[in-house]
């Protein structure tokens, strides 16, 4: 069996050799597949209820030739209502071939598949042999009934002429006979060795949205622009007013952010957790950062199946040293002194409960005896991994992180604590998570449809040079959002804002959810346990990964803000 990434196996896909003989640029009419003395093949009465389920249940098969997934060609036709003439054709290609299909509550096998291979012959100087690249795979799958096909003892056959065939029937309630047979049919083709993945990376029956994602753009960046004036406008004229050096005590009989001076800095409840929980926001964000970046210069092939995820593996433990310094710089500024406590919260929480969330849905795997199951070598590898790479990494930083100057707060805390007056209904923590994750989820909810038919559609997700653009959008949309929400509080005379804050610029997390829910209804057909609920686990996994992400940018943003603003003030 070849040996594939870690990010293969952890995705569950096994590379598994198979009896198909394919020789270069040589054909076959028809071959029996597992032929023994000229007898067809007898599936029991459990086979044949397990292949009729899986061909029930839409299963695809999916074959590998010289590194080149196997696609089914579907040809749609444009202008239905015009002439048979005039039928446009609109060719498109499917991910692998579907198992088998049915008709009128019977069950039919592909049991016979037409492989066309287009090869490119590459230009060599006179004296040398042609080098032959294989560039396209493509199969055409048959249901044939075993009356039809005629096998002899050399393992070739014969297939029947037209459409005179009837399709193989499978019966679940009996055993079945039939034949297993293939061809082989070589093309020349012009496409170069370069380009053979265009096919496949634009294999989707979904119309890339431009326009869409295009309008998203502008639209976050229109109301982006919108807010900065506002928020710059209303602030200059407030800094303007507490300035003035007369008439300093009307101004102070006024409602605003510059009454809470002596507690907008005071340490929240927590801090540990908090601190691990932006540390491990940081490790995440720098590691997607860089995957986005890296895959969008085209150093991520799709060829090197899997490589995605390994890449983002060993990066999340390499960053740890990263999420560790912030983490133990935060952690000292919000008077923290147990810094080893601190630094094992960071390199434990999130992977942890990431781990364990990982850990109990492999669990129902391994119960269905599944390929999907990450095997136990595995498991031992990535927690060696976590515990030999990214823990020291988590505790080097962290401890750098400490050691280094706090962050320079302009004002002092008071010792004593300033009363909070009753907030508005609309200062409520899950009204301000509603309100705060529309804008950064409508910059980017094009962009999960794509991200979402590629996990769980099993199609290639290939735009990362619009990703990167969505992320950098993301990015400002989250820290604006983040820093007119502070604002709103502080102005309500609220200075608990650390981990409001954090919350609240998380709140895209909660429509990823919503949408999560609604693609599950409208887009799968998931009926069962064990699919649903690995859907839902790996979920909750994408949507707690995407409010550490955003909250930690959000909380940064609104930081570095109120260390702005208080600075820009005169207080006595």
């Amino acid at each position: 069996m070849p040996c594939g990434q870690p990010g293969e196996v952890l995705r569950g896909d096994r590379i598994v050799n198979t009896p198909f003989q394919v020789l270069m640029n040589s054909e076959k009419k028809c071959e029996v597949l597992c032929n023994q003395s000229n007898k067809p093949v007898t599936l029991t009465v459990e086979q044949s209820r397990l292949v009729a389920e899986r061909i029930t249940e839409d299963y695809y098969v999916h074959l590998i030739a010289d590194n080149l997934p196997v696609a089914t060609r579907l040809e749609l036709y444009s202008n239905r209502d015009s002439d048979d003439k005039k039928k446009e054709k609109d060719v498109q290609f499917e991910h692998g071939y579907r198992l088998g299909f049915t008709d009128v509550n019977k069950i039919y096998l592909h049991n016979h598949l037409s492989f066309i291979l287009y090869y490119h012959r590459e230009d060599m100087e006179e004296d040398q042999e042609h080098t032959y690249r294989v560039v396209r795979f493509e199969v055409i799958p048959q249901s044939i009934r075993l009356e039809d096909l005629k096998a002899d003892e050399k393992s070739s056959c014969t297939l029947p002429e037209g459409t005179n065939s009837s399709p193989q029937e499978i019966d679940p309630t009996k055993e079945n006979q039939l034949y297993f047979t293939y061809s082989v049919h070589w093309e020349e083709s012009d496409i170069k060795w370069a380009s053979r993945w265009d096919t496949y990376l634009t294999m989707s029956d979904v119309q890339i949205h431009w326009f869409s994602i295009i309008n998203s753009v502008v639209v976050v960046f229109f109301l982006s622009g919108i807010l900065s004036m506002i928020i710059i406008r209303t602030l200059r004229k407030d800094i303007a007013n507490y300035n003035k050096e007369d008439d300093i005590e009307d101004t102070m009989e006024e409602s605003g952010w510059k009454l809470v001076h002596g507690d907008v800095f005071r340490p929240p409840q927590y801090p540990m957790i908090l601190s691990s929980l932006l540390g491990s926001g940081i490790q995440l964000f720098c590691m997607i950062l860089i995957v986005i970046f890296v895959a969008m210069l085209g150093m991520l092939s799709p060829s090197s199946r899997g490589a995605l995820m390994t890449t983002a593996c060993f990066l999340f433990m390499f960053m740890g040293v990263f999420g560790g310094f912030s983490a133990g710089r935060l952690y000292r500024t919000l008077k923290g002194h147990r810094w080893k406590k601190g630094a094992f919260c960071t390199a434990t929480l999130y992977p942890g409960v990431v781990f364990g969330i990982c850990f109990i849905l492999n669990c129902f795997i391994w119960g269905k005896h599944s390929s999907g199951a990450v095997p136990f070598p595995t498991m031992v590898a990535l927690l060696c991994m976590w515990f030999g790479i990214s823990l020291p990494l988590v505790y080097l930083g962290y401890y750098f992180g400490f050691r280094k100057q706090p962050y320079d707060n302009p004002v002092r805390t008071n010792q004593i604590p300033r009363q909070i007056p009753e907030q508005r209904w609309y200062m409520n923590r899950f009204v301000g998570i509603l309100m705060a994750g529309i804008l950064p989820f409508g910059a980017m909810f094009i962009e999960l449809f794509f991200i979402f038919s590629a996990i769980w559609e099993n199609q290639f997700y290939y735009l990362f040079g619009f990703l990167f653009l969505v992320f950098i959008i993301l990015v400002v949309s989250c820290s604006q959002i983040s820093i007119v929400m502070v604002y709103f509080q502080l102005c309500a005379e609220d200075y608990r804002w650390w981990w409001r804050n954090f919350l609240v610029s998380g709140g895209s997390a909660f429509y990823v959810l919503v949408y999560a829910i609604f693609y599950f209804v409208n887009k799968l057909d998931i009926v069962e346990f064990i699919p649903s609920l690995l859907y839902f686990g790996y979920t909750a996994l994408m949507v707690l990964s995407f409010w550490l992400l955003t909250g930690t940018i959000g909380f940064y943003a609104a930081y570095m803000f109120v260390r702005k603003i208080y600075a820009a003030v005169k207080i006595d």
